[in-house]
C-alpha cells in the first residue's frame, strides 16, 4: 500500500503544462493575480515567459579605476547604521559604506526595508551605475549581495524578467525553478530530422537554458530553438490558412467611384505616388473577379490612413460595408474621430460607429445592430469587432491597422464574418521585401515610401545618460514656447535586477525638476483603459505638457503639437522600433527633434544609433540594421516591434527564419493535412494553440 501511495504522489507531484499556477508551492490566490496582470495563467505560461534580458555581474572594480556613469560592483563595509528618511512623496534610505580610504553614498528611493538588510562593520558587494557629486561618489538603488553571493552569480548569466508591482525578479525565478524542480516533461513536436538538419537542441534543453542558461554558448544554441520554434508553427499556419483557401468570388464588386475621387481632388494636399500607386492597387483588387488581400507597407506618417479611408468610402459608395480594426482603444477612437470630421467635411451621406471593449452594454447593442442593418456604414473598432454577437450586413472589405499586433487567426475571424470581404493590412514595420515575401506571402504588396511633402525631417542627436538634463531643460525651452513633448522609458517600475530607467521613478524626477511651470502626466501598459484614454486625451488637448510613457505611444497616437521626444535608454531598443517611435513627433507645422539617451559602454551601439541620427528612411534604417546585427544583439528588450513573437526577432533572426520557411514548406508539400506519424507532436502543439487562442479571444 505504501508503495502505491508513492507512486501516487510522485504522479502528483510532476507538474503537467496546462496545470494552474496557484498549484505551485509558494503561489497563493493574491500572488496569482499579480501573474495574471501579465497574462499568466498556467504552468505553461510561465514557462514561455521568457526572460527580457539577462544580466551579466562584472568583477569587482579596482578602487582606483572607477568612472562615473559605469555599472560597477564594490566590495565595502557599512560603519554606520542606514537610516530611513521619510518624505512627502516616498521614503529614501541612506547609508554610507567605505571601501579602501574612499566613501560610497548610498541611496534607495521607496525600499525602507534595505535598513534591516545592512549591518554596521559586514562587508556587502554594492552593484549599480556609479554618480559622482560635488567630489562624492554614489550609487542609487544599488543592488547588495554577500561576497559569496556575488561570486557565485559572476559565474553565468542572470534572467531579468518583465514584471508587475508586487512581484520580484527573485519570485519569478524561484517559480520557474520549482517548475523544473518538479520533473515536468514537456516532450518534443518536431520531427527528428528536422532537429538534426538544422542542429537545433531539444525543446525541453532549451526552455531550462533559456530561463537559467549555464553560459552564453548555451544561451545562444537554446534562443535558437525557440525562435526557429516561433517562426515554423506561424509559417505552418499561414502555408495551411493558403491550402485551406481555395479562390473566391469577389460578391462585392466596386464599380462606382466618382464620389471618392472628388473627395481625393478636393483634400488640402496632393497625394504622393506611393499613395496614388497604392490607392490605385486596392481599387483594381476591389474591382476584380476573385477576393484578394493586401499588405501596405508604409513608412511612420508616411499617410497609410487616408489611402484605407478612401478605398472604405469606395466601398461604401457601392452600398457595401467596410470596417477598420486598430489594436488599441487610444487608435481606434483617433480613427473614429477623423472619418467623423472627414464625413461632415465632405458632406459625405454615411455614419460612423465605433465599438470597443469599452463600450458599455447598451451603446454595445445599439451598435451591433446598425452594424447588421445598416448598408454604406464606416465601422471601426477593436478586438471587440470579432466577438460572436457582431454580425455584418454586407461587409466588403476589412483593413487592420498596424497588422502586426493581431494574430493570423484573429485576422482570420473577422474576415469570416463578411461575405468573403477584401483584406487590407497596413503596417509601419518598415520589412524588408525579402523577409516580407516569408512573411507575407499570401498576400499582394503594395509599399509607400515617400512621406507628405509637408512633413519637415526629424532633427536626431545622442547623448550621454550624464548629460540628459541638458535634454529636460531643452525639452523646457520647447514646452514654454507652446509645444509638447513625450519621454519613454523601457520599464513601468524600478526593477530589482535592472537599472534602466522606469516611467514611474522617471516622472516623478522630471515633476521635481520642472515644479509647478510644466505638467507632467504618465503613461504605461497596465493601466486601465479607460486611463490610458484620459490621459491621451488630456494630451492631446494640451493639459500635459510632458508625457512620460513606455513604449505603448509607438501604435498610431497623434498629437501634431509634440515636437520633442526624449528616449531613456535608446541602447535597450532595436532601431526599427526607435524609429517607430521617433514617428510620434513631427506631424504638425513645427521643427521636431529626437535625443537618444545612451546608457551604455559600447561603440558598436553607438553606431548602430548614429543610423539614425543620419537617417529617417525606415527602409534604409532596417536594411542597416539587418547589415549590422550579430548573434549577440538580442541581450536586451526585444529589438523590433513586428508581429507577437515572444523572442524572435525578424530582422536579426533572418536566417532561422528562412530556415524555418523551408521546412514549413517542405512538411505541407508531402503531407498538407499534417495525418503522418512523424507530424502527430506538430498536430497536437497546433491544437494546444488553437484552444488557447479562442480561449483567450
Amino acid at each position: 500500500m505504501k508503495k502505491n501511495a508513492d507512486r501516487t504522489k510522485k504522479r502528483r507531484d510532476r507538474m503537467d503544462y496546462m496545470e494552474r499556477l496557484r498549484d505551485l508551492k509558494g503561489i497563493g490566490e493574491k500572488t496569482e493575480k499579480l501573474y495574471q496582470k501579465l497574462d499568466i495563467y498556467t504552468v505553461g505560461d510561465l514557462l514561455l515567459h521568457y526572460p527580457r534580458s539577462y544580466q551579466v555581474y562584472p568583477p569587482l572594480s579596482n578602487y582606483g579605476d572607477l568612472k562615473p556613469g559605469a555599472s560597477v560592483a564594490l566590495l565595502a563595509r557599512l560603519k554606520s547604521p542606514a537610516k530611513v528618511r521619510k518624505g512627502r512623496r516616498m521614503d529614501v534610505t541612506l547609508a554610507t559604506a567605505f571601501f579602501g580610504d574612499r566613501s560610497l553614498d548610498l541611496v534607495w528611493f521607496r525600499m525602507p526595508y534595505i535598513r534591516s538588510q545592512l549591518a554596521v562593520g559586514e562587508a556587502y558587494v554594492f552593484y549599480g551605475k556609479l554618480e559622482a557629486e560635488g567630489g562624492r561618489l554614489k550609487i542609487s538603488q544599488a543592488q547588495i549581495y554577500s561576497p559569496d553571493k556575488y561570486s557565485a552569480l559572476m559565474q553565468q548569466p542572470q534572467p531579468v524578467y518583465s514584471l508587475t508591482g508586487g512581484l520580484t525578479n527573485n519570485n519569478v525565478k524561484k517559480a520557474v525553478q520549482t517548475v523544473f524542480d518538479s520533473g515536468i516533461r514537456l516532450g518534443e513536436y518536431l520531427p527528428q530530422e528536422i532537429l538534426e538538419g538544422n542542429q537545433l537542441a531539444s525543446y525541453e534543453w532549451a526552455l531550462k537554458q533559456i530561463h537559467f542558461p549555464i553560459d552564453f554558448d548555451h544561451l545562444l544554441r537554446a534562443r535558437k530553438r525557440l525562435v526557429y520554434d516561433e517562426f515554423f508553427f506561424f509559417l505552418l499556419e499561414l502555408g495551411r490558412n493558403r491550402l485551406d483557401e481555395a479562390p473566391e468570388e469577389n460578391r462585392h464588386p466596386i464599380t462606382e467611384t466618382a464620389q471618392m475621387e472628388e473627395v481625393r481632388k478636393r483634400l488640402p494636399f496632393d497625394l504622393t505616388p506611393g499613395q496614388k500607386q497604392a490607392l490605385a492597387d486596392i481599387l483594381g483588387d476591389l474591382s476584380a473577379p476573385l477576393v484578394s488581400q493586401r499588405l501596405i507597407q508604409g513608412d511612420v506618417g508616411s499617410g497609410k490612413t487616408i489611402v484605407a479611408f478612401l478605398a472604405m468610402l469606395a466601398c461604401l459608395e457601392n452600398g457595401f460595408q467596410a470596417v477598420i480594426m486598430a489594436p488599441t482603444e487610444v487608435l481606434a477612437r483617433q480613427h473614429e474621430k477623423e472619418f467623423i470630421r472627414l464625413c461632415q467635411e465632405y458632406a459625405l451621406p454615411y455614419s460612423v460607429v465605433c465599438l470597443t471593449g469599452a463600450s458599455t452594454a447598451r451603446e454595445k447593442r445599439e451598435i451591433q445592430s446598425k452594424i447588421s442593418e445598416e448598408d454604406a456604414l464606416f465601422i471601426v473598432g477593436t478586438h471587440a469587432l470579432i466577438q460572436e454577437t457582431v454580425e455584418f450586413r454586407d461587409l466588403a472589405l476589412v483593413v487592420t491597422d498596424e497588422q502586426h499586433r493581431f494574430g493570423v487567426r484573429q485576422r482570420k475571424i473577422l474576415a469570416s464574418k463578411g461575405q468573403s470581404p477584401n483584406v487590407l493590412v497596413m503596417s509601419a514595420t518598415p520589412i524588408p521585401r525579402t523577409l516580407a515575401m516569408i512573411l507575407y506571402g499570401d498576400m499582394n504588396l503594395s509599399v509607400i515610401r515617400e512621406l507628405p511633402s509637408s512633413r519637415r525631417k526629424t532633427k536626431n542627436a545622442i547623448i550621454r545618460s550624464d548629460k540628459k538634463k541638458s535634454a529636460w531643460q531643452f525639452v523646457a525651452r520647447e514646452v514654454l514656447a507652446g509645444r509638447q513633448a513625450y519621454v519613454i522609458c523601457p520599464l513601468i517600475e524600478a526593477s530589482d535586477v535592472s537599472e534602466d530607467e522606469n516611467v514611474m521613478d522617471y516622472a516623478q524626477a522630471l515633476k521635481d525638476f520642472y515644479g509647478d511651470q510644466i505638467t507632467v502626466g504618465l503613461l504605461h501598459g497596465r493601466m486601465k483603459s479607460k486611463d490610458k484614454d484620459k490621459v491621451m486625451e488630456d494630451f492631446a488637448f494640451g493639459k500635459i505638457q510632458v508625457l512620460v510613457s513606455t513604449t505603448v505611444v509607438e501604435v498610431g497616437v497623434n498629437v501634431p503639437n509634440a515636437s520633442v521626444m526624449v528616449i531613456e535608454n535608446a541602447n535597450r531598443f532595436g532601431l526599427a522600433q526607435l524609429h517607430q517611435l521617433r514617428g510620434r513627433v513631427g506631424r504638425g507645422a513645427d521643427q521636431a527633434y529626437c535625443i537618444f539617451i545612451d546608457s551604455s559602454d559600447s561603440e558598436e551601439i553607438s553606431r548602430r544609433l548614429e543610423i539614425l541620427v543620419h537617417s529617417n528612411d525606415g527602409f534604409a534604417i532596417a536594411s542597416e540594421d539587418l547589415k549590422l546585427r550579430g548573434p549577440g544583439d538580442f541581450f536586451g528588450i526585444r529589438q523590433s516591434g513586428d508581429l507577437d513573437f515572444k523572442i524572435a526577432d525578424i530582422y536579426q533572426d533572418a536566417d532561422v527564419l528562412q530556415m524555418a520557411s523551408e521546412d514549413s514548406k517542405e512538411i505541407l508539400e508531402a503531407d498538407p493535412k499534417l495525418v503522418f506519424e512523424e507530424h502527430a507532436g506538430i498536430r497536437s502543439f497546433l491544437e494546444r494553440r488553437r484552444q488557447e487562442v479562442y480561449t483567450n479571444l
